[in-house]
């Protein structure tokens, strides 16, 4: 999610001053997505450029801020657009997973164990927030948290698998091409 479409969407329920984005969005999020207020005020100011919002006065010298028609139309739009899900595998813990496999000397399942020790740590926090609030948005953002925490865990029972067929399997797929000496 774009901050800038999530402050258009908060501002879509009525004019409100950066402080008020920040708090009313970082608690639409569960506060999974800290925002600090110059990041706020720096989009307002893009959005205000963009002619998304508009000033609406001042409340206790602070600027309250608008939506538009033309902010309101982007905020369908984006509501309406399905959420391209990005194939890249520029995932760190991929990333790292792929090097301790590579790189002679590292005990791939202990770095496997570790992290899932970590994630079932994190799911199991997940859990107790999602119990212990009665807000839909809230319990929504931490539904998508379980879920992928679930799927990390899934992702590395399988790739612990993967290792131990590629141990008990004869050696003839290797990344390193053969040498003429081993070649004979």
């Amino acid at each position: 999610m774009s901050v800038k479409m999530g402050l258009l969407a908060l501002l879509a329920q009525g004019p409100q001053y950066g402080y008020q984005l920040r708090a009313a969005f970082e608690e639409s999020t569960a506060s999974t997505w800290p925002l600090n207020v110059g990041q706020v005020y720096t989009t307002l100011t893009r959005l205000e450029r963009d002619e998304l919002v508009e000033q609406a006065g001042v409340e206790d010298t602070r600027v309250l801020y608008r939506i538009t028609d033309a902010g309101t139309a982007a905020v369908a739009d984006w509501f309406m657009a399905p959420v391209e899900r990005n194939a890249s595998v520029r995932d760190e813990l991929a990333i790292k997973l792929v090097l301790a496999v590579t790189v002679p000397g590292v005990d791939v399942g202990s770095v496997i164990q570790r992290q899932r020790t970590a994630t079932m740590a994190a799911l199991q926090g997940y859990v107790r927030e999602k119990r212990a609030t009665t807000d839909l948005a809230a319990g929504l953002v931490l539904d998508g948290l379980v879920f992928a925490s679930e799927s990390e865990i899934r992702w590395l029972d399988h790739c612990e698998d993967r290792l131990r067929q590629a141990a008990a399997a004869p050696r003839t797929n290797t990344t390193t091409p053969p040498t003429e000496e081993s070649a004979r």
